[in-house]
């Protein structure tokens, strides 16, 4: 079988391989798994590859470069639309010599390829929407553009849409998913025993205003002036870095939260288990991969309530829902860590619930889709 990924996640070519995020590529190891052809098509950036990259495993790949492009400024748009009618013909002639079309959504190369599918009714498609389907969220019009394309059967035939969540006037062909990052016998001890004498949170993410990094440091400026012993250990970067670093040295708070970078995923894995809560005050997410992984630890989790991040709590069961009001965050998470009867059964739950979503499971599923 022919496999041909669409997405506008960036590559990196060293070696004669092709790298890109971690977590992406080792789903889309998966999916390849099931496949004689597999065929990249998406862009490519000159840099060296970082701890977050990995490669591509697939023995017979091909990549077909696509210029990544935007509609920010009348400038941007004009080098679009001069690269429009070469995107829109590559697309089109990956797909027509393809037998399974994947597309990743929301993006810029998602959203062409939406389109572009519309040429192909009796071909065999999904489609991972990995951002949040919620109807009635805030979003780009290009993100909503997709939703509407990808849930309209009559545009779109003959294909599966993996979303996160259950909304309603969600359509037949929209599957309610999920993602995992463990395998089945990585179940191994969890997060050390919960004592309030000493806190560590941990945010994963990019250090972006979207996920909202300085917000988990001031929950935890907050902790450290009632007394509480704290450390927060933020992983991940992006342009919100330097200015976390000058609101960290300029509020006397560089011995109790670090910046800690990109790191791979075994050392994620460590600092997980030593964490007491996963913390991510997300503007938007679709499937918030570090919250799952910080519940599969043994970490609570606390999360604004976004996309399905709810129902991953079931309410607040399983975790801390985040109102993004600092003075009644802080006195909700007081009086958690004040019980911690009340920590050891959203741990305990949240532990049980997260493992369900191991890669095994994930595979099989995938496995379904593809064949």
């Amino acid at each position: 079988m022919k496999f041909a990924l669409f997405t506008h996640v960036p590559h990196i070519k060293q070696n004669k391989k092709y790298f890109g995020y971690s977590p992406y590529i080792r789903e889309m190891n998966i999916w390849g798994k099931y496949a004689e052809d597999f065929i990249v098509v998406a862009p490519l950036q000159y840099a060296n590859k970082t701890a977050i990259n990995s490669a591509y495993c697939h023995s017979n790949l091909k990549f077909k470069r696509v210029a990544s492009f935007e509609v920010t400024s009348i400038k941007t748009a004009f080098w679009t639309i001069i690269r429009l009618p070469k995107l829109i013909w590559t697309i089109f002639s990956v797909m027509n010599k393809s037998e399974h079309l994947h597309l990743r959504c929301p993006g810029n190369i998602g959203l062409l390829a939406c389109f572009v599918q519309i040429l192909f009714p009796n071909k065999k498609k999904t489609a991972k929407y990995a951002g949040n389907w919620d109807p009635k969220s805030k979003q780009p019009w290009t993100y909503k553009l997709q939703q509407k394309i990808l849930q309209n059967t009559f545009l779109t035939r003959n294909m599966q849409v993996l979303i996160y969540g259950e909304w309603e006037g969600q359509t037949k062909n929209c599957k309610s998913f999920f993602t995992a990052s463990y395998r089945e016998e990585e179940k191994e001890g969890t997060s050390r025993a919960f004592s309030n004498t000493e806190l560590r949170f941990i945010f994963v993410g990019s250090l972006v205003k979207g996920k909202d990094p300085v917000y988990a440091i001031q929950l935890i400026e907050q902790l450290y002036s009632k007394g509480y012993a704290v450390t927060l250990d933020l992983y991940g970067e992006g342009a919100e870095r330097e200015y976390l670093a000058q609101y960290i040295l300029k509020n006397n708070l560089d011995k109790i939260v670090t910046l800690k970078g990109n790191q791979d995923r075994e050392n994620l894995k460590k600092a997980y288990q030593k964490s007491d809560f996963v913390v991510l005050p997300s503007d938007s997410e679709g499937w918030p991969k570090a919250i799952a992984e910080g519940m599969f630890w043994g970490c609570v989790p606390l999360a604004t309530n976004v996309s399905c991040v709810s129902t991953m709590f079931n309410k607040e069961e399983r975790g801390l829902l985040l109102t993004k009001k600092l003075n009644e965050d802080v006195a909700t998470l007081v009086l958690l860590i004040d019980n911690p009867e009340v920590y050891n059964s959203k741990q305990k739950a949240a532990i049980t619930w997260s493992r369900r979503y191991t890669l095994d499971l994930f595979e099989s599923e995938i496995k379904k889709l593809i064949l």
